[in-house]
């Protein structure tokens, strides 16, 4: 008997989105498909594989639009802490990442924990964990 020695593509760590937030996102990368076809497909790819719940079922624990969350860049050694925003209000010197970036698209939907690959702009892939999702301040209003 013969074992098959092909490499393994890492598993994808499990999306959830809110249902609101999907129909905006689906709206951006259809937006995107002319400037950038690339990142909308892959923002499609990702919208296909996410798990769809209820804006007031989505866990505080997972990244989204106006949520601050810190990752570690395994390949770097350092933490980095940024919010995830919608395209106009991204500001990189602020911190405010845009969902329609490959970060952006990487990181959104994911919970505390996982652990994904990136792939930078210039090539090179990164290996990133979540590490803490802040709750956006309605969020924590919501839970006081």
């Amino acid at each position: 008997m013969s074992i098959s020695t092909k490499a393994r593509r890492p598993r994808r760590p499990k999306i959830v989105l809110s249902s609101t937030r999907l129909a905006e996102l689906e709206a951006l990368s259809e937006g995107m498909m002319r400037r950038n076809p690339d990142l909308a497909e892959q923002l499609v790819e990702e919208l296909g594989r996410a798990r769809i719940v209820s804006p007031s079922r989505l866990r505080a624990d997972v990244v989204d639009i106006g949520r601050k969350v810190t990752y570690h860049d395994a390949m770097t050694g350092k933490d980095h802490t940024v919010t995830l925003v919608l395209p106009q209000n991204a500001d990189i010197s602020s911190g405010l990442i845009s969902v329609m970036t490959p970060i952006g698209v990487a990181l959104i939907g994911l919970a505390e924990d996982a652990v994904f690959h990136w792939e930078t702009r210039d090539g090179q892939r990164r290996e990133l964990k979540i590490i803490k999702v802040h709750p956006h301040e309605r969020d924590a209003l919501q839970e006081a």
